[in-house]
């Protein structure tokens, strides 16, 4: 299992936010920049952007940011945040992006994600943000009637590369992640899904490994990494020496939602 640091970007800097609100941002640093290289020298394979100013008025507004932090690491960088159309995706993906993530538009518009997945296969991931198990959009802003699991399910059939879910109740929280939830997305899609949202200790971490199996693939990680309470280096060596064998399958169950 990989674990994918994550930066959030607003107004060009590094920040996090607790349950998804924007009026509780917190800035970590004016310099994603370095954050990016410094998550590289820890030993990071991938990051994972968000366009948070995109995601609220869905029009990508950190496109500099990106560019730059996508020519300066030589690892692969994943995108989100403002995606509604043909001609943002494929401008993000001409910045050097290796993967592009759209959340509303798959809620909005299935059809283009199929479009999408057609012309540049293995290139196109979907978000899903869930709250009290339906999707949010527009930044979180909005909660449709939308379950998490359908729009799942519906996503692996039009061909996406992978699904990122996020309990949006866990993220920023640094309770644990919602395994119940993810096992249940992963026994539906034949994709990888990749964990997001409550991770705050190595314990959080090699609870996911019992959800391996089942195509949990990766994890990313925010708060915990910026405050400390992870350490990204040790959870990378911790992650790689553990096993999903290893692992009860009943392991982390106190974090259920």
């Amino acid at each position: 299992m990989n674990i994918i640091p994550a930066i959030d970007l607003l107004d060009g800097r590094c920040v996090r936010l607790y349950q998804g609100d924007y009026n509780q941002a917190q800035t970590f640093n004016e310099d994603p920049i370095a954050v990016a290289q410094d998550w590289v020298e820890q030993g990071a394979t991938r990051l994972h952007l968000v366009d948070l100013d995109g995601a609220k008025t869905g029009q990508p507004i950190n496109y500099h940011v990106i560019e730059a932090i996508a020519n300066t690491i030589n690892i692969p960088v994943q995108v989100g945040g403002g995606l509604r159309n043909r001609e943002k995706v494929a401008t993000l993906l001409n910045l050097g992006v290796e993967r592009a993530i759209l959340g509303t538009v798959a809620v909005e518009n299935p059809k283009l994600i199929a479009e999408l997945c057609a012309e540049f296969p293995g290139h196109i991931a979907v978000g899903i943000d869930a709250r009290n198990g339906k999707v949010a959009t527009k930044g979180w802003l909005e909660t449709s009637e939308v379950l998490a699991t359908d729009l799942a399910e519906q996503m692996a059939q039009l061909g996406v590369a992978a699904i990122i879910y996020t309990d949006i109740h866990r993220d920023g929280t640094l309770t644990g992640p919602n395994l119940e939830a993810l096992r249940e997305i992963a026994n539906i899609v034949a994709i990888p899904v990749i964990a997001s949202g409550g991770v705050s200790s190595i314990t959080d971490l090699l609870s996911l490994l019992s959800l391996e199996p089942l195509g949990v693939t990766d994890v990313i990680v925010g708060r915990a990494i910026y405050t400390g309470d992870i350490n990204l280096k040790e959870a990378i060596q911790a992650v790689g020496q553990g096993r999903w064998q290893d692992v009860p399958p009943d392991f982390g169950n106190s974090t259920f939602a």
